[in-house]
């Protein structure tokens, strides 16, 4: 590893973190954009029904109601959606969910927005509902949509998984379901916008793809790329909901007819009711292995609810395939997968992907077997690991940074010491303790198609470089990791670099912050684009004092000779003289990793260029008597490749840990009844366990300085390695999360456990 980085891999202050902690950013709903109109539409109340009348005479004679649209009233295309365009911004002959978006109200104040809204009659005709994936594949369903209630669906096939499962040792099957979540960002979505003088409409917008936005946005409204800009206003988090277009359209439907500006703020109640939620996934899977446990053969079955439209339902299915062996060499695979439409809340893209979901079917799976035959579960993994030179479910060859087994070896001493002390601790009357582990692999990136990124540096007759990146920061901070890059090739301090990012009108795309993407994939673009500034430089250094560029280096803003410190030229002086023989001092840059489609019959192929690593250990208390989890500590290796920004990663692994639990724990949304947060259970501070976060680092060679990524993994081991625990404290297992309640004390019930003993590895 490269031990003489002066800025990769170092702490510096985090950029905005003081700006942010002072309330400069100023968010979408609070944002000057003069007396904007206050947007607010109209949602279906039934799940499923044709629309047969709509009448808005009375709501227009609302006083303060300055306009009332339609789906008549939308110029260009009404589909919308990130990968598969079936969702209407404003419904047309029928709605699909109880939070369809019917009618778009435009008044002066929020009561007049409310009366208005009450004063519309809807008239519909109801049609059949379904409710379940299963439902709605039966013969004879009601259609959602027209070509039917199937989405997607894609399998993967390696070997001979049936013949395999026949010589093998323990073979296990079991089932596995988890619930829909809200994504319960702080800031619920918002966004403002106004028309320039030029015509042109501006949105600022609680986003994290800007460039997708804008595509949206000008295909919805029948306008040209330079009639809308979109610029990211700060943002309150997103972990994956604020990837579908959610106000963004509606603002460019008022901009686009009132010519004045408006604004439009989803209430916590809107925002539950109508952005998209995690995946439920249903996932049956059978698991074999020899007296050894080496795994032989893995089989499943995965039905994912996707709700009303489709989202991201066609990537969580393509990358649920794709991860359903867990981090392990397995040479007999079988996986099918169907996202599956329902009259349901949408169902999107949430930190993972289906990921999470697929961690726990595999994790649970692997102690299974490790109980059967005997085996502590960490060297059960450790027994099958994917190493350089493995190959993945989907014949992918791994050539390098493959850091699982040095994940599991960084959870070794912490994972003896739990049992050794620990877990024979004396404990008061019906509490058990639990040791678990969970592991998991994390393809960076979108499945198996091209998801490049693009970014611009120039410099200024200062010297001062200017970063123009399309990256949207949500928290994540990618704005530190990218300009951090840029000072490493430039030799300057994070905190002299300008940044402009995530502003369609100034930067070019850099693709969704999804996928775990932005450091890798950006990070490589920001690279390509520094390193020909750097090239610029140097070659107008080296001619100035006359050495070959080989024995030239930046310090703080100048280029100086490595053999004589004493000969530095500033910055300044070289822009200058680039400028005077009419050279460019502006440079783009562009990366989309290399990747192989996953071959529509057999799923085989290369879906990412790299990938992450990881293992959480997990100890838990588990009251026997009320049911209640207490997560006392969780150790989290992650194999990011390099960590560019350590503190960064630290504080994604230790925010994975909070959404694991709650995941875990305590999240569910229930259509219907979980309406706010007052109805929607998250972890709080209280919640958080003592975390131990190790970065592993197996450096990756198409990255930028070797950095993968850390956004999403960091989430995904954390449930597994809780469900695991409480299964060694119960000797019962939960099959279906979240592990609430009234689950974890049925478990205990079932097990008989009402005394403070268990085994490691134990499972029923």
């Amino acid at each position: 590893m490269n031990n003489e980085y002066k800025v990769i891999g170092k702490n510096f202050p985090r950029i905005g973190a003081v700006e942010r902690l002072k309330g400069d950013p100023v968010f979408a709903a609070d944002l000057d954009v003069g007396q904007p109109v206050l947007l607010q539409a109209l949602r279906s109340t039934k799940a499923h029904a044709k629309i047969l009348g709509l009448e808005i005479e009375e709501a227009l004679q609302v006083g303060g109601v300055v306009g009332i649209f339609t789906e008549k009233d939308i110029p260009g295309k009404n589909l919308l959606g990130p990968i598969n365009k079936d969702h209407p911004l404003l419904a047309t002959d029928k709605v699909r969910f109880i939070g369809d978006a019917i009618v778009l109200i435009a008044a002066k104040t929020e009561g007049a927005a409310k009366k208005a809204l009450s004063a519309i009659k809807v008239t519909y005709e109801e049609l059949p509902a379904v409710f379940s994936p299963e439902e709605a594949l039966k013969e004879g369903a009601s259609d959602i949509h027209r070509k039917g209630n199937l989405l997607y669906s894609r399998k993967i096939r390696k070997g001979d998984a049936k013949k395999a499962f026949q010589g093998c040792k323990a073979v296990v099957e079991r089932t596995y379901r988890t619930a829909p979540l809200e994504h319960a960002y702080l800031e619920p979505d918002a966004g403002a916008g106004y028309v320039e003088k030029d015509g042109s409409l501006v949105i600022y917008a609680s986003t994290q793809n800007p460039h997708y936005d804008h595509k949206e946005v000008i295909d919805l409204l029948g306008l040209e790329n330079e009639q809308v800009r979109i610029i990211q206003a700060a943002t309150g988090g997103g972990f994956g909901s604020k990837l579908d277009l959610n106000v963004q359209g509606f603002i460019g439907l008022g901009l686009y007819h009132l010519k004045r500006p408006v604004r439009y703020v989803y209430s916590r109640e809107e925002a539950f009711l109508a952005t998209a939620k995690r995946h439920p996934l249903t996932i049956t899977m059978k698991t074999g292995a020899d007296g050894q446990g080496k795994l032989k053969a893995m089989k499943a079955r995965i039905v994912c609810d996707t709700g009303a439209y489709g989202s991201y339902g066609i990537a969580v299915a393509s990358r649920s395939a794709v991860h359903a062996t867990g981090p392990y060499e397995i040479d007999n695979v079988e996986v099918d997968v169907l996202s599956v439409y329902t009259n349901k809340q949408i169902c999107g893209a949430m930190r993972g992907f289906g990921v999470p979901q697929m961690a726990f079917a595999h994790e649970s799976q692997l102690d299974l077997l490790a109980g059967e035959l005997g085996i502590d579960p960490l060297e059960i993994r450790r027994i099958n690991v994917l190493k350089v030179g493995s190959e993945t479910g989907t014949g992918q060859f791994l050539d390098a940074s493959v850091g699982i087994g040095k994940c599991l070896a960084a959870l070794q001493p912490h994972y003896e010491q739990a049992k050794e002390k620990w877990k024979g601790a004396e404990t008061p009357q019906f509490q058990r303790r639990g040791i678990g582990i969970g592991a998991m692999f994390y393809g960076i990136g979108n499945t198996g198609v091209k998801n490049p990124s693009t970014a611009r540096i120039e410099i200024d007759p200062d010297g001062k470089p200017t970063l123009y990146t399309g990256c949207a920061d949500i928290g994540q901070g990618s704005t530190s990791t990218l300009a951090q890059i840029v000072a490493e090739i430039l030799g300057i301090e994070p905190n002299k670099i300008r940044i402009v990012a995530a502003d369609t009108k100034r930067t070019t795309s850099a693709g969704a912050t999804s996928a775990s993407r932005q450091t890798y994939i950006s990070g490589n673009a920001v690279k390509d684009a520094a390193e020909k500034l750097a090239e610029v430089l140097l070659a107008e250094a080296s001619d100035m004092l006359d050495v070959p560029k080989s024995s030239l280096s930046f310090d703080s803003g100048f280029v100086v000779n490595s053999n004589n410190q004493a000969k530095r030229i500033p910055f300044p002086k070289l822009v200058d003289r680039a400028h005077r023989k009419g050279i460019p001092l502006v440079y783009h840059g562009f990366f989309d990793p290399m990747t192989v489609p996953l071959d529509p019959e057999t799923g085989q192929g290369a879906p990412y260029a790299t990938y992450a690593f990881a293992g959480h250990m997990a100890l838990v208390n588990v009251d026997t008597l009320t049911g209640e989890v207490r997560v006392e500590k969780i150790v989290a290796a992650h194999d990011v490749g390099k960590a560019i920004y350590p503190e960064g990663v630290i504080g994604q692994i230790c925010g994975g840990v909070a959404m694991g639990i709650g995941f875990a724990l305590m999240e569910e949304y229930k259509p219907g009844f979980t309406e706010t947060l007052k109805d929607y259970l998250v972890p709080t501070c209280a919640d958080m366990p003592e975390v131990i976060p190790i970065i592993v680092e197996t450096e990756e060679p198409s990255g930028p300085f070797g950095a993968k990524g850390v956004g999403e993994p960091a989430l995904i081991p954390t449930a597994p390695a809780v469900l695991n625990a409480i299964s060694d404290a119960l000797g019962e297992r939960i099959y279906s999360l979240p592990a609430n309640l009234e689950r974890v004390l049925k478990a205990s019930v079932n097990s008989g456990c009402f005394g403070p003993t268990g085994g490691i590895g134990s499972s029923a």
